[in-house]
């Protein structure tokens, strides 16, 4: 009577365990502006918003900045039209052009802490082509999908956890291979899928923001197009990639584009 008791007990404890994991990973959902979509969330945004201000914090000490004084007031005008009508007003943003004329890229940090490379700018032919660039970065923060990448790494640690537990009883090998396939797996089929889902999102989120900012929708697909020519023949097939491949990209942005104009024309 005495062992089944105990097994009742662990029994017992593993559903109670299992009915509070629920219940957190319930309480852990929420929803992404402006898409509605509903992301799974283990990290606070307290927690996000000091790590984006330490790290830019960092980045900045480690680079040059800009002296250009146009181009600098360039992506701050920009920017902080963009940041106007995300109506993130906790947000202390913070935008900075960063030397690197080879660098195609930008970012912001969680905390609306902004940065953009020169390489950028001599990319992109007007204020609308920057801003597609800025609010698509923008759009990462505010949908935080920093915070949203970290939970899914913690969500596939508890995953690793469990799957070791399952293979205590199996060789060492069979653990090896195991442990190996759970990550490849969870690579292709989890974490590279949702990271394209961040950058669909991003477009889309940057493309709203951009037009209710005044700037014209239409340069992101010029902007891509531009990309695309940059980039040709480097591109890994797409469900290798964590981004969307251009034609896909660009595609997605011209079926956006009407709702995309309208917000537009309201501007104007």
């Amino acid at each position: 009577m005495k062992r089944l008791f105990g097994r009742s007990s662990i029994v017992s404890r593993r559903l109670i365990l299992g009915a509070v994991c629920l219940a957190f990973v319930i309480a852990a959902c929420s929803y992404v502006p402006l898409t509605g979509r509903k992301r799974f969330m283990l990290v606070d945004e307290g927690t996000e918003l000091e790590l984006g201000i330490q790290t830019y914090k960092e980045v900045l000490e480690e680079s040059k900045l800009s002296k250009d004084g146009r181009a600098v007031r360039q992506i701050r005008t920009i920017g902080g039209r963009i940041a106007e009508v995300t109506d993130k007003t906790d947000y202390e943003w913070e935008f900075n052009l960063i030397e690197a004329d080879t660098v195609f890229n930008a970012f912001c940090l969680p905390g609306g802490k902004v940065a953009v490379y020169t390489g950028i700018l001599e990319l992109a032919a007007s204020d609308a082509e920057v801003a597609t660039v800025m609010a698509h970065e923008i759009a990462h923060a505010i949908a935080r999908h920093g915070g949203e990448r970290m939970s899914q790494m913690l969500a596939l640690q508890l995953g690793s956890i469990a799957l070791e537990e399952a293979m205590k009883t199996k060789s060492e090998k069979t653990i090896e291979i195991a442990r190996a396939a759970y990550g490849v797996g969870a690579g292709l089929l989890y974490v590279l899928p949702y990271s394209r889902t961040h950058e669909s999102e991003a477009d889309y989120m940057g493309l709203i923001y951009m037009a209710q900012a005044g700037y014209d929708p239409r340069g992101a697909v010029q902007f891509w197009e531009k990309m695309q020519k940059e980039h040709a023949g480097q591109e890994p097939p797409e469900f290798l990639s964590t981004h969307p491949n251009s034609g896909t990209r660009i595609a997605d942005l011209q079926r956006w584009m009407p709702e995309a104009l309208g917000h537009y024309e309201k501007t104007r």
